[in-house]
């Protein structure tokens, strides 16, 4: 067990503050809705005894897939006074009538203020983020980052950029990089935060050999732009945790950046951040050591951008298993009292739980030896931190024993591959001959997170299980030197002779974890295969993208699924109460929202994105009937 702490203020300071809570006026004024990203509504007009009746109120079509690619959505919009603020494929932001669905403005920063940029991660956006100076008539905005390394501040009540803000209402977030950058990936992707007057950021950026922008956690003013402080997520020589990167091996790194965003401690003025893990994501002999702070759950002063703890999850990461999302920010019970902590979960499909204060686990954590690498130049840890509680949430093992059993023939074809391939336990280093990665790629959890009721102590959280295979193969001689010594032959997933997960059903899992015991309360599929259905094999799941919320009305909302459904679950038991069809995936979070007396229920549905299936461009809102 390895936690580290620094107390830079005085914790008596925190004495008889009011943890900040989700809105109780109905809007949804942030993506995560309270500071800490609970994911929690209040509201309960839509509860188990009426969900069954939800009915499409209104859709709203961005118009991007007229004439062109269709991409996926992934963006869950906020809700401010009667106006939902979403952002599009294409990295527009839109200002609707939350109760129509009519649109009020829109800005185009791709349009109106090219760059030409590459895009990171394939310009992506998970939201925007609103400011307010607080004052009846007073400034509003909306900060919205785009994945070309820009930072916009538009006034919220007609969309237009704010001149006192960086260059015109542009902020260039490369201004202080070094020029060598410039035509590399980098830029926000998840949605800003904001504590009092500071915009808070995590980057995208490279994540394959090479050279590579740094992920560093940002920090500037919300009214000027200018840069308040830096975190260096790769530490610089000298800093804490540079002795676990091998000498020289921390420059020019990819990776360990806090692409999934950040939560809030509103009062105790803490940002926390989840990081990916280093570049490059299979090879890690040019960076020997444990590689601080990748893959660590993150505390730091927003004030200063001083490291208050951490606590790395998973050491020197050979598996693409970044921690994807930022960690909730939660109160359970524990020892007998109330405590406020922080619930992380992971691509390798556990939950975390840390004392908010001091990073210390709630629940003992095991160092656990894992299998060590057989590829030359190559160290991996000799151990992994394990909770011991709560039990992992997402398969930990591919071996004869879980191979799939949806039918003789595909579990003859999996067996006779499996014998190939380095197998059994998580952790099985990448290799020449091939490597079983369970938990796969895609998670366990994945940047959709997870949601928590308060009311009851229990975390939601949708995760896969779908194995990945993955093989290490030298590079050309010419490649070498820009390269390294590896790379990788594609991110291929482990499946049968139809295309199916080579492991036994189900694919997609929603999780209820009672984090006050350390215990799974259910777990269900979480979609469907019709045409497995139509062969009588029971509820598969399916990969799903795109996360939970929990309300007051008993609800857990999720779309996510490949067969294109928006579904409501009884938040107590897990059964599937409502499901509805969607014009395309929905592979985003939803939010919910009361406005004129009526709760509604908000989703993207962008379709494509990473499970191929139809793109879409329609944002649909649901509520009860008149």
């Amino acid at each position: 067990m390895r936690f580290t702490r620094i107390l830079p203020f005085c914790l008596l300071a925190f004495a008889g503050r009011a943890e900040a809570q989700p809105a109780q006026n109905g809007d949804w004024p942030r993506v995560g809705n309270d500071p800490g990203c609970m994911r929690y509504s209040p509201l309960d007009q839509i509860n188990r005894e009426n969900v069954a009746r939800l009915k499409p109120a209104w859709t709203y079509h961005t118009g991007e897939i007229e004439s062109r690619v269709g991409k996926t959505i992934e963006c869950t919009p906020i809700v401010v006074e009667g106006v939902l603020y979403l952002t599009t494929g294409y990295l527009r932001v839109v200002a609707l009538d939350a109760a129509t669905g009519k649109e009020l403005w829109q800005f185009d920063p791709l349009r109106d203020h090219p760059a030409g940029r590459l895009l990171a991660s394939g310009g992506v956006n998970r939201g925007c983020a609103y400011w307010s100076d607080g004052k009846p008539g007073g400034e509003r905005r909306i900060i919205h980052g785009s994945a070309d390394g820009r930072l916009f501040s538009l006034n919220a009540r007609d969309g237009k950029l704010d001149p006192k803000f960086g260059e015109g209402g542009i902020r260039d977030l490369r201004k202080e990089l070094d020029p060598k950058y410039a035509g590399l990936n980098y830029g926000p992707t998840s949605a800003p935060a904001v504590w009092k007057d500071t915009i808070v950021l995590g980057l995208s950026n490279d994540e394959g050999p090479g050279l590579a922008a740094p992920g560093d956690i940002r920090a500037f003013d919300v009214r000027t732009g200018a840069q308040l402080w830096e975190f260096h997520t790769v530490p610089r020589p000298g800093e804490f945790g540079g002795e676990t990167w091998a000498t020289g091996s921390w420059k020019d790194r990819g990776g360990a950046n806090a692409w999934g965003g950040i939560s809030v401690d509103a009062d105790r003025g803490l940002v926390f951040a989840g990081t990916g893990s280093a570049a490059f994501d299979f090879y890690g002999g040019d960076r020997i050591g444990d590689n601080l702070f990748a893959n660590c759950t993150l505390a730091i002063d927003a004030r200063t951008g001083r490291r208050v703890w951490h606590f790395q999850t998973l050491r020197h990461d050979v598996w693409d298993h970044d921690l994807p999302t930022y960690p909730n920010l939660v109160t359970v019970r524990h020892g007998g009292k109330s405590v406020d902590a922080v619930a992380q979960v992971t691509k390798t499909g556990f939950v975390f739980l840390f004392d908010r204060e001091t990073g210390k686990p709630l629940f003992e954590v095991k160092d656990v030896p894992v299998p060590a690498s057989d590829v030359p130049g190559e160290k991996a840890a000799a151990t992994q931190p394990i909770p011991v509680k709560p039990p992992p949430f997402a398969a930990q093992v591919l071996d004869e024993s879980n191979v799939t059993d949806i039918g003789p023939a595909n579990r003859s074809f999996v067996l006779e591959r499996l014998r190939q391939y380095r197998h059994g336990t998580a952790f099985e280093p990448p290799s020449a001959r091939g490597s079983v990665v369970i938990p796969g790629f895609h998670g366990g959890a994945n940047w959709s997170g997870a949601s928590f009721d308060p009311a009851t102590g229990r975390l939601y959280v949708n995760s896969n299980n779908v194995p990945n295979v993955i093989i290490l193969a030298g590079t050309k001689p010419e490649e070498k030197a820009r390269l390294g010594p590896y790379r990788h032959t594609g991110y291929v997933q482990f499946l049968d002779q139809e295309g199916y997960p080579a492991i036994k059903p189900p694919w997609g899992v929603l999780s209820a974890i009672d984090l006050n015991a350390g215990e799974i309360a259910w777990q269900v599929p979480l979609g469907e295969i019709p045409a497995l259905t139509a062969r009588g094999i029971p509820r598969t799941g399916t990969e799903t993208f795109g996360g939970t919320i929990v309300t007051a009305g008993g609800l857990v909302f999720i779309a996510g699924t490949k067969d294109e459904k928006f579904h409501a679950f009884d938040k107590a038991t897990g059964q599937l109460l409502w499901e509805h069809p969607l014009p395309a995936g929905g592979y985003a979070t939803p939010c919910t929202y009361q406005v004129g007396g009526r709760q509604y229920v908000v989703i993207a549905a962008g379709g494509a994105g990473k499970l191929r299936t139809r793109a879409g461009d329609a944002f649909v809102a649901f509520r009860l009937p008149d």
